[in-house]
Formats: C-alpha cells, sequence, structure tokens
C-alpha cells in the first residue's frame, strides 16, 4: 500500500470512528481512560522493551543526552503516562458546555454548545509519553485521532499505542478511535496535511523544520506548536537567590523540553553583581554559555554569541546571555527574538512587572516564576497535547477545552424570517 493509500484508509477509518465517538456519554468515556490506564501500566514491561530499541539507535544515531532524556521511558513516566489519563477522565467533559445562551424578540431560543472538532490529526517528535497524552485528551473530548510520532520513537509508539486501543476497545472504545502512522516515511506528514475531507485540524508538535513543514504543505487548518525560545530577564530590583533558582530551573531541570529557558537577559545595572554569579551555577551545571560583547567582559568563559543564536531552540545544556538597559529593552529583545512560547521577569518591582506582563507577546508570562510551569497539568488541565503559539484559537497548553468546537442550537416555535 502507497503512503498516500495508507493515510487516506487512515483517515476513512478516523471518520467512521468520530461519528461514534462524538454519542459516547461522559461515563462511558471515562471507562475507557481508565481501562488504558490500567492497560499501560499491565503492557509496562513491554513497553519498556520497545523503548530500548529506540533508545539503542538513538545513541548508535548520535543523539544528545537532552534528547535521549525525552525520549526514555522508566516505570515513573509510565506510572505518569496512567496517572496523567485517569486525571483526564476526572475532568469535566468538555462537550456539551453551553457556552452562550439567549432568546431574540421574535422567541428564538439560541444556545452555543461545545461540540468535538472531528478527526484531529498529531504529528509530533522524540516524547513517547504524547501518545498517551494526545489519545487520551482526544477520546475525552470526543475526536477521533491519527497519531504519527518521530522515527526515534517509532517501537515505543507502537506499544503505546497497541495498548491503549487493545484495551481501550475492550471497555467499549469505537474500532480506529485511536491510530497510529506506522510508517516513518516523511511523505506521510504532508498527505495528513492534505487530507481534506478526511483529518478536521491538524497540530504538529516538535521541532521548526517540522512546523514549516506542515504548515507549507497543509490543506487543513494547522494550530501550530511552534519552537520554545524561552526567556527570562533579571530585573535591576529582582532577589538575586530567586533569580538563581529560577534561572537554574528554567534551564537545567530539562533542557530538551519546550519550555526550558534558551536566552537569559539581565538588566546592565546589576549585571556586575548577577552575571559572575549565574554564570558560575550554571558552569557548574555543564551548561555551555554564549553571550553578548557586555557579557564576555564579565564571564571569561562565555563564547561569542552570533546573531542566529538569539532565536534559536536549542534543546540542551546551551544558554545565551545579553545584557540590556532595562526592561524597555528586555520587552524588545524577546518580542523579537522570541517565538510567543514563555517568558518570565524576576523582580521586586510590582509596576516593572506587570509592565513586562502586559506588553510581552507571547502565550504565557511570567512573574517571579520557572518558565518550566507551561503545561497542561501544572496548569490544572490534566495532560495536554501542546503548547499552541498561534494567537487565533487555541494558545498556550491545549487541554480538553482547546480540543473542541461549537456549534449554535437554536430552537424556535414556527418563526420565519419577514
Amino acid at each position: 500500500m502507497s503512503v498516500k493509500d495508507e493515510i487516506r484508509k487512515l483517515g476513512e477509518q478516523a471518520r467512521a470512528a468520530a461519528h461514534q465517538l462524538a454519542v459516547l456519554t461522559t461515563a462511558q468515556k471515562n471507562q475507557c481512560l481508565h481501562a488504558m490506564a490500567d492497560g499501560i501500566l499491565k503492557d509496562a514491561d513491554i513497553i519498556k522493551e520497545a523503548n530500548a530499541q529506540d533508545l539503542g539507535a538513538g545513541r548508535a544515531a548520535g543523539l544528545s543526552a537532552a534528547m535521549l532524556d525525552r525520549l526514555a521511558l522508566n516505570d515513573k513516566r509510565i506510572e505518569a503516562m496512567a496517572a496523567g489519563l485517569r486525571d483526564v477522565a476526572a475532568l469535566p467533559d468538555p462537550v456539551g458546555r453551553v457556552l452562550d445562551s439567549r432568546t431574540r424578540p421574535n422567541g428564538l431560543s439560541l444556545r452555543k454548545v461545545a461540540v468535538p472538532i472531528g478527526v484531529i490529526a498529531f504529528i509530533y517528535e522524540s516524547r513517547p509519553n504524547v501518545t498517551a497524552d494526545a489519545a487520551g485528551l482526544c477520546l475525552k473530548a470526543g475526536n477521533a485521532v491519527i497519531l504519527r510520532g518521530g522515527k526515534e520513537a517509532i517501537q515505543s509508539n507502537r506499544a503505546i499505542a497497541r495498548s491503549l486501543l487493545d484495551s481501550g476497545t475492550r471497555a467499549g472504545l469505537p474500532a480506529n478511535a485511536v491510530q497510529l502512522v506506522q510508517t516513518t516515511d516523511r511523505e506521510a506528514v504532508r498527505e495528513l496535511a492534505q487530507a481534506t475531507g478526511l483529518v478536521d485540524v491538524i497540530i504538529p508538535r516538535g521541532g521548526e523544520a517540522l512546523i514549516r513543514a506542515v504548515a507549507e504543505n497543509a490543506r487543513v487548518p494547522v494550530i501550530k506548536h511552534y519552537k520554545g525560545v524561552c526567556h527570562v530577564f533579571v530585573d535591576c530590583d529582582a532577589d538575586f537567590d530567586m533569580a538563581e533558582r529560577i534561572v537554574i530551573n528554567a534551564k537545567c531541570q530539562r533542557p530538551g523540553v519546550c519550555n526550558a529557558m534558551e536566552t537569559l537577559l539581565v538588566d546592565e545595572a546589576v549585571a556586575k553583581t548577577f552575571l559572575p554569579r549565574i554564570a558560575s551555577a550554571l558552569l557548574a551545571r555543564k551548561v555551555e554559555l554564549r553571550g553578548d560583547e557586555a557579557t564576555r567582559k564579565l564571564v571569561s568563559a562565555a563564547k561569542a554569541a552570533t546573531e542566529a543564536d538569539w532565536s534559536t531552540e536549542y534543546g540542551d545544556l546551551i544558554i545565551n546571555i545579553r545584557v540590556v538597559p532595562g526592561v524597555d529593552a528586555g520587552i524588545v529583545h524577546i518580542n523579537r527574538y522570541g517565538s510567543q512560547h514563555s517568558d518570565a521577569i524576576v523582580t521586586r518591582n510590582q509596576a516593572t512587572a506587570d509592565r513586562f506582563l502586559r506588553e510581552v507577546d507571547s502565550a504565557t508570562v511570567y512573574h517571579n516564576a520557572s518558565t518550566r510551569f507551561t503545561d497542561g497539568g501544572e496548569f490544572g488541565m490534566g495532560a495536554e497535547v501542546g503548547i499552541s503559539t498561534d494567537k487565533i484559537g487555541a494558545r498556550g497548553p491545549m487541554g480538553l477545552e482547546e480540543l473542541t468546537t461549537y456549534k449554535w442550537i437554536i430552537e424556535g416555535t414556527g418563526q420565519v424570517r419577514e
């Protein structure tokens, strides 16, 4: 079967499943989610064995330590996948919510009601736990999903998807409600992006090259989860102990994820004091430093940052550092070089913080907290399918509500328009 025929078959099967999913009750969907969580735990050894194959192939291919960390599954992460499915089951059903209601002078009763989108194609890279997150969220929101993970996680994704579908269908999940594209051929991404009439929306989550490839080829609507060029700005009124904790957490806790910081901006008024301190802490954690001229005068270990570095998502233990003349310059830098993902200010000055929060044009902005909190679970939304950097429709962490659309329901008593 050609890639085109395979994608068409998946789309037709998903369309049929979507009609069945749309009429499931909340109790039925939750029953499937709990069964899928049980299945993940039961199949943990099979999933770890498949993941070991991917890790071996990744090491042979020279994947970085950060990328291998994104790929790795252990008991804790598998348990977290199962817990995420149960968390989604515990959340309110987004389908059927009345978003607006009104009665017109002619007696017509109007309700704006949340409904499933239908068929979602989800394209992602590296992290196999996303397979369970996306499947669970799409199911609870009444959508069929076609999953296409990265080739580096193909064995893990196959094992997880098989477990989810087998356990889910035994609990009443419609056949083909969750499908994984089995080929790693890149042509499959293009075919999904052009599957008009079968796919209602495509959500790419990964590196810049993937997002551009989908957006440039798409004939179906796209919700982009663009790169995470995230910033922390340390203001002249910052508490240095707090600033150090936030910077280290934002850069070093998991450098391979999209909400990790890539650029540190420091107010020139405190650069001489703060930069040597934070540079020492970063170097102790084996972070490569790249800085502007002012930074390199204060930190001899810093390499020269290029113009391209300021807009690069490293996904690794590399950080850009720039000294800026105050919050105005910090905001300008972020709005120019950032990806409108997650950006933070550390300051004790509330007026300065308010200005930063108001003027930085990103999906999530923080005052005195790490960018690492940009996550559906941390926001109390359960799991997520990613962080949307679009401005129309979903923005920020995409949870259940963001995976629905709406329709207007109008009830009358025989009214006609004059």
